[in-house]
Protein backbone atom coordinates (compact mmCIF):
# COMPACT_ATOMS: atom_id res chain seq x y z
CA UNK A 1 0.00 0.00 0.00
CA UNK A 2 0.97 3.26 -0.36
CA UNK A 3 1.81 6.00 2.23
CA UNK A 4 2.47 9.42 1.94
CA UNK A 5 4.66 10.63 4.87
CA UNK A 6 4.69 14.77 5.62
CA UNK A 7 6.94 16.08 8.44
CA UNK A 8 7.34 19.60 9.94
CA UNK A 9 11.25 18.97 11.54
CA UNK A 10 10.83 22.16 14.17
CA UNK A 11 14.47 21.64 15.32
CA UNK A 12 16.75 23.93 13.55
CA UNK A 13 20.48 22.92 12.28
CA UNK A 14 19.50 18.73 13.73
CA UNK A 15 20.52 16.40 11.58
CA UNK A 16 17.97 13.86 10.19
CA UNK A 17 19.52 11.54 8.45
CA UNK A 18 18.56 8.97 11.07
CA UNK A 19 14.97 9.94 10.35
CA UNK A 20 15.53 9.73 6.46
CA UNK A 21 17.05 6.46 6.99
CA UNK A 22 13.84 4.87 8.91
CA UNK A 23 11.69 5.97 5.99
CA UNK A 24 13.96 4.30 3.88
CA UNK A 25 13.72 1.27 5.60
CA UNK A 26 10.08 1.61 5.42
CA UNK A 27 10.23 -0.45 1.69
CA UNK A 28 10.08 1.00 -1.74
CA UNK A 29 10.27 5.06 -1.45
CA UNK A 30 9.97 8.45 -3.76
CA UNK A 31 11.33 11.36 -1.57
CA UNK A 32 8.59 13.48 -3.87
CA UNK A 33 8.85 16.75 -2.30
CA UNK A 34 11.46 18.91 0.20
CA UNK A 35 9.11 17.99 3.40
CA UNK A 36 7.36 14.54 1.66
CA UNK A 37 8.08 10.94 0.77
CA UNK A 38 5.45 8.37 -0.69
CA UNK A 39 6.29 4.89 0.45
CA UNK A 40 5.63 1.34 -0.58
CA UNK A 41 4.73 -0.83 2.34
CA UNK A 42 3.16 -3.57 4.34
CA UNK A 43 2.59 -1.64 7.58
CA UNK A 44 -0.49 0.94 8.33
CA UNK A 45 -0.64 4.64 9.03
CA UNK A 46 -0.05 3.96 13.01
CA UNK A 47 2.76 1.92 12.38
CA UNK A 48 4.67 3.76 10.05
CA UNK A 49 4.00 6.78 12.56
CA UNK A 50 5.41 4.87 15.59
CA UNK A 51 8.28 3.70 13.48
CA UNK A 52 9.34 7.40 13.17
CA UNK A 53 8.40 8.62 16.02
CA UNK A 54 11.74 7.06 17.61
CA UNK A 55 13.71 9.52 14.81
CA UNK A 56 12.56 12.76 15.32
CA UNK A 57 12.35 15.18 18.02
CA UNK A 58 8.58 15.38 20.87
CA UNK A 59 8.32 18.82 18.86
CA UNK A 60 8.70 17.54 15.21
CA UNK A 61 5.29 16.84 13.51
CA UNK A 62 4.41 13.71 10.97
CA UNK A 63 0.95 12.80 9.43
CA UNK A 64 0.88 9.65 7.60
CA UNK A 65 -1.64 9.44 4.86
CA UNK A 66 -2.67 5.82 2.98
CA UNK A 67 -3.26 7.35 -0.55
CA UNK A 68 -5.75 5.35 -2.56
CA UNK A 69 -7.52 6.64 -5.99
CA UNK A 70 -6.03 8.95 -8.49
CA UNK A 71 -3.25 11.22 -7.92
CA UNK A 72 -1.89 14.20 -10.13
CA UNK A 73 1.12 16.47 -9.46
CA UNK A 74 3.10 19.70 -10.63
CA UNK A 75 7.16 20.29 -10.76
CA UNK A 76 8.05 16.90 -9.26
CA UNK A 77 11.43 15.84 -9.90
CA UNK A 78 11.38 13.19 -13.68
CA UNK A 79 12.82 10.00 -11.20
CA UNK A 80 9.31 10.32 -8.94
CA UNK A 81 7.51 10.99 -11.36
CA UNK A 82 8.27 7.98 -13.11
CA UNK A 83 8.46 6.00 -9.18
CA UNK A 84 4.33 7.48 -8.91
CA UNK A 85 3.44 6.02 -12.46
CA UNK A 86 5.15 2.52 -11.90
CA UNK A 87 3.62 2.42 -8.57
Amino acid sequence: MLYQIDYDLRKPGRNYDDLFAAIKALGNWAHALKSTWIVNTTLNAAQIRDHLKAHIDVNDGVLVTRLTGEMAWHGLDTEVEKWLRAA
